[in-house]
């Protein structure tokens, strides 16, 4: 597995870590130090911080293995790929035998080339309640 792949195991699964290991694995994934590196800001040996991340490995590799979450979304990611790459191919066509609909045709390839992210960070983002505590859905 290489380390891309560890870093979505560990956005997935670093909650079910302990707090030692969630702690360590953050500063060798995440924040890419060394091995060394941990060691020396943690005042450990380095063969401590290299089990630890060892463990942390094959911890998050369980997890998948038994939830399958990271396996469903590459799944559903590729998918909507596929999806999106379908759509556009039809669009170009239809544009062909259609050419007065060429701007509407437009409109759609805007919609489905378009980036969403900045709007699903927002909507998946905490929403305060009038109790300063995050709301829930009915």
């Amino acid at each position: 597995m290489n380390r891309i792949e560890y870093l979505r195991l560990w956005d997935l699964y670093g909650g079910l870590l302990t707090g030692t290991q969630r702690e360590l694995s953050d500063m060798y994934f995440n924040k890419d130090l060394t091995v060394s590196e941990i060691a020396e800001e943690k005042g450990v040996s380095r063969q401590a911080v290299s089990e630890c991340v060892a463990e942390c490995k094959k911890r998050l590799c369980g997890f998948e293995k038994k939830l399958g979450f990271f396996e469903k979304s590459q799944k559903e990611e590729l998918e909507t790929s596929l999806r999106l790459a379908d759509a556009s191919r039809w669009a170009k066509r239809f544009i062909l035998s259609h050419p007065a609909l060429a701007g509407e045709i437009g409109e759609l390839e805007d919609i489905l080339g378009r980036d969403y992210s900045a709007e699903a960070a927002r909507e998946l983002s905490p929403k305060p309640s009038a109790l300063g505590t995050p709301q829930e859905d009915d």
